[in-house]
């Protein structure tokens, strides 16, 4: 079993040889980027009949880097009430409650085994971390950057570009189909923030065949005009296998950057690096105060 299989829990005596009602198993899950949790798929593949007969999912938000003694005496928030669930299946929860979470207890009553956890939702960074920092990247998914359209998810999802740490290969990445018309695909990013941006980086990394052509960087500020588009970085060649530079001649102010490839082909990673605005930092400070007070 690829996944989480626990002892079969027996009551406390031959006379009562099954266990409580209330009886569980937990596993405490630090997530990957702390944040808002829109949903999760707590999937049972192949436990077919040593699945639990019963989940429940709860949350906790806590600071720095807490030990297993401090989660267990933390306060918890119960996401996902006591419910059924299928055997070698996606069992699959929304979660309504708009509140940022650092940690999990996943519980299944009164055993079984878990193949996968998935927890979907939004980073939220810590603002004054990034406050700390005289420039950092703002689109990265680490800092609250999210991308929030694209023209295709063919082949790997354009959310890989703003994901930690370099391209390891190349469906690390983002990867399109061929074009067989005259437009070109893009990507549109939503930055941490609205950010003075001072350069970009686009990596190309592990795309040798089919990488993109050209890339043309555009930018928003979505506060003063969401519909005026400018250019941030003309039209420019780019090479496979390689990480491009590109240092502005002055910031701009932008909430959104949209990178156009022609006329199609992969990007790696993107890193927009940039601080954010007296305006940027007080909508991030106010999202804070709303998610963790």
């Amino acid at each position: 079993m690829d996944g989480w299989e626990t002892r079969r829990r027996r009551g406390v005596s031959a006379e009562r040889p099954h266990p409580a009602s209330d009886d569980h198993d937990w596993a405490l899950v630090r997530l990957g980027l702390p944040g808002v949790i829109r949903g999760l798929v707590v999937d049972t593949a192949h436990f077919r009949g040593n699945h639990p007969t019963e989940i429940s999912v709860e949350a906790a938000h806590l600071d720095g880097t807490p030990s297993t003694e401090e989660l267990l005496a933390a306060e918890w928030t119960e996401i996902v009430p006591r419910t059924p669930v299928y055997g070698h299946a996606a069992n699959d929860f929304g979660v309504t409650r708009e509140r940022r979470w650092t940690h999990l207890r996943l519980k299944q009553f009164p055993d079984g085994g878990v193949a996968r956890l998935r927890v979907y939702g939004e980073p939220v960074a810590d603002p004054a971390w990034l406050s700390a920092l005289d420039s950092f990247d703002v689109a990265a998914l680490v800092n609250g950057g999210l991308v929030e359209d694209a023209s295709d998810r063919f082949y790997s999802p354009p959310e890989n570009i703003i994901a930690p740490g370099r391209s390891t290969k190349m469906d690390d990445g983002w990867e399109n189909r061929r074009r067989r018309d005259k437009e070109n695909d893009w990507v549109r990013f939503r930055l941490t923030a609205q950010a003075s941006v001072r350069a970009v980086e686009l990596d190309t990394a592990y795309l040798k065949g089919n990488s993109a052509g050209w890339v043309t960087i555009l930018g928003c500020d979505a506060e003063a005009d969401p519909d005026a588009w400018f250019e941030i970085v003309g039209r420019t060649r780019l090479q496979p296998d390689s990480a491009h530079r590109f240092l502005l001649d002055s910031p701009v102010t932008a909430t959104h950057v949209r990178t156009d490839v022609f006329p199609d082909g992969g990007m790696a990673r993107l890193h927009v690096l940039g601080s954010l605005t007296e305006s940027g930092r007080a909508a991030l400070a106010g999202r804070w105060e709303s998610l963790t007070g």
